[in-house]
């Protein structure tokens, strides 16, 4: 299992990694980012089909994450803290985007 820490963080000293140090490492990724600026256009332009666009995106990154086995090592060795920070807050973020893209109510006519 060190090799995984080797591979995945060469600069780690052995410290356990906590949650929030995860969060900001996994905020700095390219992907993330990307996603997170595509999310900011779909807010800015009410789309719904963007914005289903983009929870799908969001839940296909966290599936990725979910599904390799050299993440999860990582986190059983200490030099990848535990995701659940960044977790629930993609879960958070996605749920504002569907409550704000969806569609709004009509007004009666007075």
């Amino acid at each position: 299992m060190a090799d995984i820490c080797a591979i995945r963080t060469p600069d780690w000293d052995g410290t356990q990694q906590s949650a929030w140090a995860e969060l900001l490492n996994s905020l700095q990724s390219p992907i993330t980012l990307f996603l997170i600026i595509t999310t900011a256009v779909v807010i800015k332009f009410r789309s719904q089909w963007g914005g289903l666009a983009i929870v799908v995106a969001w839940s296909g990154l966290i599936a990725i994450l979910m599904a390799s086995e050299s993440y999860w090592e990582g986190v059983a060795e200490g030099c990848i803290g535990s995701p659940s920070l960044f977790f629930g807050l993609i879960g958070a973020l996605c749920i504002g985007v569907v409550l704000y893209t969806a569609p709004l109510p009509k007004k009666p006519d007075s």
